[in-house]
């Protein structure tokens, strides 16, 4: 066997999910999916390695890879209010918007002084008006 093949194979997690980490830097979401797959591979159900494997798909187009991987990251922890937007915000390109509402108004709920979520919750939440008074 190749040397190299053989490195590869022996890799650790950790060392996959650093060169994950430099791939997604680098914008390069496709190769990082492929790469941090196989951390999680090595180390199944680690938060650590879920968030950046879910980032990498939903920005390489894998919507339904990136909203599978956000749900099994937010069994991991349910409080991680960053999972809960990011799985909004794969929700929304799904178009099932009812269920991004839910997971922005938990972001929300979780961490009420971030800007970002409350704009995003607003995008699918618009105050309601009120009716005409009579």
């Amino acid at each position: 066997m190749d040397r190299e093949l053989e490195a590869a194979e022996r890799e650790s997690a950790y060392g996959l999910l650093q060169r994950g980490l430099a791939l997604v830097k680098s914008r390069h979401h496709a190769q990082a999916a492929i790469v941090l797959e196989r951390a999680s591979r090595e180390e199944p159900g680690k938060g650590s390695i879920l968030e950046p494997l879910g980032r990498a798909y939903h920005h390489s187009g894998q919507c339904e890879l990136a909203r599978e991987t956000f749900e099994a990251l937010l069994e991991v922890d349910p409080s991680a209010h960053w999972a809960h937007f990011a799985l909004a915000t794969t929700l929304r390109k799904l178009d099932r918007v009812a269920e991004a509402r839910t997971h922005l108004r938990l972001a929300v709920a979780l961490n009420p002084r971030s800007e970002l979520y409350r704009r995003a919750l607003a995008k699918v939440d618009p105050p309601k008006s009120k009716p005409d008074a009579a």
